[in-house]
């Protein structure tokens, strides 16, 4: 098709997108509306030239069109149908265009991916497949050049139907015109009994894990091995990664059908996220508020003025998960809730820094933050081994480098089946906030009696205090309005993005930034003992240590959640 060519006088073809076996696809605009939006165009032409073939191909055109209608208006990540139309014996389709990049352009061959992104890779494509398994609708062409990284919200969007390619290959007998259900897919990603014809909603579910082992192997499903007798696909030993994913993956990909997860909200489940429900309606009396599910402890948090004396008190409350890790050693993970924030430094703000901006607006769901950064207790609970310099068990552990941290949550998720996680950079921002967006979360500065920092060098108009040169207990300093202890100073954090020079293109959603950038640093987070208190403030990050290296100022703290449920 022509370039300027336009179609039922309103949508003009400005380029072509692609070109396959079932049809053509064009980039067009919207002459109709302000602006002339950009949308896509689907070109759908019958193999046969059969005339029998026509009255069976409207009539699978008409069932297919209200099918991707119905898809895209209960979905934001499926894209909306804005037209649908035959002209002589081919039709078209009108979608929304997706701004955005495919995810093979994330799974770069040879590179294994983190297991936070893989679950967040994973949450994302079942989120929107759930809508499709609802309705008894299998996708059956899964793969990650079917996968949209939308730009404006960092959203999986989920394209390409498969079903609408049966108009182009409907076959005729001398009786008469036939429909079968033909296998479409593509190797690798396509189960045995969908190449077969017989396609379930649980192919769909073997098309996303194989997805999934691509991003932890970083190789291509046709590349990995299977079992002679099983005929189940080998990959564990090419990844880094929990047992417990492992094992959800495994059934993921099940050669035989019956003993996969029958549809995406089961998947869902199993990851421990919750699909969300239908919107409610609304009643006369609302009922009462639900019972914390875990207990609650009360604590106190303190303002500051910008001489950093004391202005105010406040009493506040948290719930907290206890998480018993054996010989007297526990873990308490404190419930963060849900919320927006605007991440990054004002312009305002002294000593803003370029890779802090622009600032911009995270959604951030609701997740469980540790109250303290691991100790040394802790650590040496989990791995065995205490690398510290300044040794105390209730001191932060420090000299762990990015993967050793990495392994601990590997083996706490292991040892408790919760799926445990350094924090996203900005899931760390806005917990260290907690609400406020002065430079530390005591407001304005901040001072030895409230901090552990390089005390010598004041704040805005704060004293000269003291530089203790060492880490120090956790949990002696005042928390912040979530309950959390030494966000600020002590020991810098490891979050688990890879380093960008900036926010330009950043996730909204809170999940971790983890394609592009600098893979071999990481950002970290809070400021040490060490530090001039610039370096604490709640926005600041930093990159001068790679993710192998250690350092006596650099610890850790940990999370699970972030729209997961126990």
């Amino acid at each position: 098709m022509q370039s300027g060519k336009i179609l039922e006088r309103r949508y003009k073809i400005i380029d072509s997108l692609g070109s396959g076996g079932f049809g053509d696809t064009y980039l067009a605009e919207d002459l109709h509306l302000p602006e002339n939006p950009k949308c896509l165009v689907k070109h759908l032409k019958p193999k046969s030239s059969d005339p029998g073939v026509l009255p069976v191909a409207q009539k699978l055109f008409e069932r297919e069109a209200r099918t991707l209608y119905k898809l895209g208006k209960d979905s934001d990540q499926i894209p909306k149908l804005f037209a649908h139309f035959q002209e002589g014996t081919e039709f078209y389709l009108v979608q929304e265009y997706i701004e955005g990049h495919d995810i093979s352009k994330e799974l770069t061959p040879g590179k294994k991916l983190s297991e936070s992104y893989t679950i967040a890779l994973l949450k994302g494509i079942l989120s929107a497949l759930a809508v499709a398994h609802q309705k008894n609708i299998i996708h059956r062409d899964i793969k990650p050049q079917n996968l949209m990284r939308r730009k404006s919200d960092k959203k999986i969007v989920l394209i390409d139907f498969g079903a609408v390619k049966e108009i182009s290959v409907l076959t005729t007998y001398q009786k008469g015109t036939t429909t079968f259900t033909v296998a479409v897919g593509t190797p690798g990603y396509m189960p045995s009994e969908q190449s077969n014809g017989q396609p379930k909603l649980s192919s769909d579910i073997y098309a996303v894990g194989m997805v999934g082992i691509k991003a932890l192997t970083g190789k291509d499903p046709h590349n990995l091995q299977k079992d002679s007798k099983t005929g189940n696909v080998i990959w564990r030993n090419e990844a880094q990664v929990s047992h417990h994913l492992a094992n959800i993956l495994d059934r993921m990909v099940h050669e035989y059908f019956p003993m996969r997860y029958e549809n995406a909200t089961e998947v869902l489940e199993a990851l421990g996220f919750t699909p969300s429900p239908p919107t409610p309606q609304p009643t006369l009396a609302l009922p009462p508020p639900p019972r914390p599910k875990f207990p609650i402890q009360k604590f106190t948090t303190v303002k500051v003025n910008r001489k950093g004396e004391i202005i105010s008190r406040c009493q506040g409350k948290a719930e907290v998960m206890t998480e018993n890790l054996g010989n007297g050693v526990s873990l308490e993970m404190v419930k963060i809730p849900g919320g927006r924030f605007l991440m990054g430094f004002p312009e305002t703000e002294a000593g803003r820094e370029d890779r802090e901006s622009p600032q911009h607006y995270v959604d951030v769901p609701e997740f469980f933050m540790g109250k303290y950064p691991v100790t040394q207790a802790q650590w040496e609970a989990v791995m065995g081994n205490n690398p510290s310099r300044f040794q105390g068990a209730s001191r932060p552990v420090e000299q762990v480098s990015w993967y050793d941290a990495t392994e601990f949550c590997q083996k706490l998720s292991e040892r408790t089946g919760k799926l445990y996680f350094l924090p996203s950079e900005s899931q760390w921002e806005y917990a260290c906030r907690a609400g406020t967006t002065t430079p530390f979360y005591f407001g304005e500065t901040i001072t030895s009696e409230l901090v552990n920092f390089n005390g010598n060098y004041p704040y805005a108009y704060a004293p000269k205090g003291i530089y203790r040169e060492e880490t120090t207990d956790v949990g002696i300093f005042r928390p912040n309005a979530f309950s959390l202890y030494d966000m600020h100073g002590n020991v810098w954090e490891w979050c688990q993005d890879v380093w960008h020079d900036n926010y330009e293109g950043a996730p909204t959603d809170g999940s971790a930034w983890e394609t592009g950038g600098y893979d071999n640093y990481s950002p970290l987070r809070g400021g040490s003992w060490n530090d001039y208190p610039r370096y604490c403030r709640s926005a600041i990050c930093f990159n001068y240590i790679r993710r192998e290296d250690l350092d006596y100022i650099i610890g850790f703290r940990i999370v699970f959640g972030g729209g997961r449920t126990l």
